[in-house]
């Protein structure tokens, strides 16, 4: 009986991770605000923000990455599929919302809500594992991105990475998709990506990598 009911209470606990409910899922997402905290302001140090810029941050979660860059963009959009998860981001930006600064959506990765080359920046933070088709996924951002726009795929878990041995499992019984670098660079590429960069933390087993919305010929380079 006790083993049933540590399966049990394991796999609530994955698809809360995975999809925090609207109650007991906002503990959950609060606590990924916490523990995500280290990787994200680590991926934030290679992304410049201008103060002008339109973000969208893909799987908002508990919205401290909405707040971050929040507090240098002039707006910021945040999708999340999961109900725990926009409630809490909406609590915790609940002045810049009301400010008209801040707008938080229920959506899907795969059928973004936005008109075509409408964001500068697009940040995925812990996401891109659970995301149904990935190549497809980043398709679509690619589309919401304007020309010289960028990508931000951030992950604490990565093949080959040198936790792999601790996380990969956990990952697995998850049902996450789980990426070597070569693989990060070559999925962005194969969905359109031009100028991927890729930065990892290798004591902590963390990555980071940016690509670009290249741009029309003929049209000068962009700098942000």
């Amino acid at each position: 009986m006790r083993v049933v009911v540590a399966l049990a209470a394991a796999v609530y606990l994955g698809r809360q991770v995975k999809k925090p409910t609207r109650f007991v899922g906002r503990l959950f997402a609060r606590l990924m605000n916490l523990s995500h905290a280290p990787l994200t302001d680590w991926a934030l140090t290679h992304l410049e923000i201008g103060k002008d810029g339109v973000a969208l941050d893909i799987g908002c979660g508990g919205g401290r990455t909405i707040e971050k860059l929040a507090a240098k963009a002039a707006a910021v959009y945040g999708i999340d599929y999961a109900p725990g998860s926009v409630a809490e981001s909406r609590a915790r930006n609940r002045r810049p919302i009301a400010e008209g600064r801040v707008f938080v959506e229920r959506a899907s990765v795969s059928h973004l809500p936005f008109a075509d080359s409408f964001f500068d920046l697009a940040t995925a933070i812990e996401t891109q594992y659970y995301w149904p088709d990935v190549e497809a996924d980043m398709r679509e951002i690619l589309r919401v991105l304007k020309p010289g726009g960028r990508l931000m795929v951030v992950a604490e878990s990565y093949r080959g990475a040198r936790n792999d041995w601790l996380l990969g499992p956990v990952m697995r019984l998850l049902g996450s998709q789980r990426l070597s670098v070569d693989d990060h660079r070559a999925l962005f590429q194969a969905a359109g990506y031009a100028e991927v960069a890729v930065f990892e933390e290798l004591r902590k087993g963390w990555i980071c990598v940016i690509g670009r919305k290249p741009l029309p010929c003929g049209f000068p380079e962009i700098r942000q």
